[in-house]
């Protein structure tokens, strides 16, 4: 049984999605959970009245985190709130596809805010409290899309990769504070982020992609997640675990 009773794990884009199941996973472990959203205050209180009413402790926390300073303010409110940080998910971000010749540089750019700098911004807000906790672990969400890139989702593959470099440079630079930092890349999961898309393509044809007959659920993504952040993990660093019902043995 994973523990997670003594940690307060905060959740950028805990509010929907595989943030969401995350958040709901994490505190039926113990822990207490900061929700963090951007614009759907009803959903993130949802997450939390869901949780609150299971037994847990959680609270939820407004704040673009793409934007400079406003994840270092929801984190550290959720810390006056909820306690020391020993923990933190980045689950935030964007879904947008567009070919080449579609695709302009406000396009591109307002992917890389949201995806990339919004990780950034969040790390860096969320370390010094892990610091002086004595250490802790931060998952990021990249995806399988940023291992072997896209071909109409060129921007998102391509912030989904830096993702997984950035987490590499900061394990290595965070691994004497005791912070350890990975990366899970889901392959297609069922989300409303990727509904548009699976709408189209069809769930039932995209599940005969994976080995496992079927495409992946919040939950798929959130166990490993749970991992992760207790101390099961406390050797793992530096790594994407990816999670993708053995899609890449497919091609």
């Amino acid at each position: 049984m994973i523990d997670l009773s003594k940690q307060h794990i905060f959740i950028a884009g805990g509010s929907r999605g595989i943030g969401r199941a995350a958040a709901i996973m994490a505190a039926k472990a113990g822990a207490a959970v900061s929700v963090n959203y951007l614009s759907n205050a009803a959903a993130a209180h949802a997450t939390v009245d869901t949780i609150v009413a299971a037994g847990g402790r959680a609270a939820a926390f407004q704040a673009d985190v793409s934007q400079d300073g406003a994840a270092q303010k929801a984190i550290d409110a959720a810390v006056a709130t909820l306690g020391p940080l020993t923990g933190l998910v980045v689950s935030a971000g964007i879904f947008e596809g567009a070919a080449l010749d579609e695709m302009d540089l406000a396009f591109w750019n307002r992917t890389m805010e949201i995806n990339l700098a919004g990780t950034f911004l969040t790390v860096k807000a969320a370390v010094p409290h892990l610091r002086e906790r004595g250490g802790g672990s931060i998952v990021i969400y990249t995806s399988t899309a940023g291992q072997r890139g896209s071909d109409v989702f060129s921007a998102y593959a391509t912030s989904k990769g830096a993702q997984i470099l950035f987490m590499r440079s900061m394990a290595k630079e965070l691994g004497a504070d005791q912070i350890r930092v990975n990366c899970i890349a889901p392959a297609w999961t069922d989300t409303d982020m990727a509904a548009p898309s699976l709408d189209v393509l069809g769930r039932e044809d995209e599940g005969k992609k994976f080995v496992l007959g079927r495409i992946g659920q919040p939950d798929d993504i959130a166990g490993p997640t749970v991992f992760l952040l207790s101390d099961l993990a406390k050797f793992v660093t530096g790594m994407t675990l990816t999670v993708d019902g053995g899609m890449d043995m497919r091609g």
